[in-house]
């Protein structure tokens, strides 16, 4: 419960403990941001880690010039990290196969947010990996499904280059260009707990049309 509580407070006031790290480890900053997107896209039992609200938060620190950190670095960074995770998590769910589905649900496997993802797959195709970059949970199910349902490499990568690139520079421009003002400054808290909400308002909704079908 104590490592439950604590991440929860690095994620909803992520602005003070990025902040701290950026002027803890200067322009290592690049690389601990590169390792938590790659994980949060790459491996699917780490959908929990923070993404939206990373990317806009970083590039809030950039504009304010936060430990020398620039934006057209940072977005490079996470271009790759986001575009290789994903690689990662499609070549996992191409080598696990569809045997994944007979897996038992538990702390580090969302059987749920699994089915969910090959529906929306299933309806939506390659587009669901553009989609999905702005879904938390299917974000990390979606390359992985790719995988499972042996979608072509060339194909896979037009649709997570086209994703990524969505993804990173929406938010990290978003966080960039509005990080300068007073009123974001003050309440850039509650902005990310904005984010998050915003994020997961489409899984809430579809959980909760599911339950009533």
């Amino acid at each position: 419960m104590e490592f439950l509580s604590q991440f929860v407070d690095i994620v909803l006031h992520l602005d003070k403990h990025l902040a701290l790290l950026v002027a803890q480890y200067g322009l290592w900053i690049y690389g601990i941001l590169f390792i938590i997107i790659f994980a949060e896209t790459g491996f699917v039992v780490t959908p929990f880690l923070p993404g939206d609200s990373l990317l806009f938060v970083a590039g809030a620190l950039a504009a304010l010039g936060e430990g020398g950190m620039d934006i057209g670095t940072l977005i490079v960074v996470l271009l790759a990290a986001a575009i290789l995770g994903n690689t990662l998590n499609y070549h996992i769910g191409r080598y696990l196969g569809p045997k994944v589905f007979h897996w038992e649900n538990s702390r580090f496997f969302n059987k749920e947010a699994l089915i969910k993802t090959h529906a929306f797959y299933e309806k939506h195709g390659g587009k669901t990996l553009v989609i999905s970059r702005f879904l938390p949970l299917f974000r990390t199910f979606a390359p992985f499904v790719a995988g499972i349902g042996a979608m072509s490499y060339g194909r896979f990568q037009l649709f997570n280059l086209t994703g990524a690139a969505g993804w990173v520079i929406a938010l990290c421009a978003a966080g960039y260009w509005l990080g300068n003002l007073a009123w974001v400054k003050t309440n850039l808290s509650l902005i990310i707990v904005g984010i998050i909400v915003v994020s997961l308002l489409p899984v809430a909704i579809g959980y909760l049309k599911g339950r009533m079908t």
